[in-house]
C-alpha cells in the first residue's frame, strides 16, 4: 500500500491558469481526453489550455477557481 513520504514533501503552489468554463443546466455527456464523461446540472464545463474540455463539480470549481473582473 502507498505510503506518502512527508520527509521528502515539498510545498507547491498551483501555478496561476486562466480557462473558459459556464456552468451547465442540464445533463450533458462531455467528450474528455479520458474518455466519455457525464455532466450534471451544476456542473462547470471547462475548456482546458489545450482546447480540451471536462467537467468539473461546482464544489471543486470554487475552491479551485475565482472569476476574473
Amino acid at each position: 500500500m502507498f505510503k506518502f513520504d512527508h520527509a521528502r514533501a515539498k510545498k507547491y503552489r498551483k501555478k496561476s491558469l486562466i480557462v473558459e468554463a459556464y456552468q451547465i443546466d442540464g445533463e450533458a455527456l462531455i467528450s474528455t481526453l479520458e474518455g466519455n464523461l457525464v455532466a450534471s446540472p451544476g456542473d462547470y464545463i471547462i475548456q482546458g489550455i489545450d482546447g480540451e474540455y471536462y467537467p468539473c463539480k461546482p464544489d471543486i470549481f470554487n475552491e479551485t477557481y475565482e472569476l476574473l473582473g
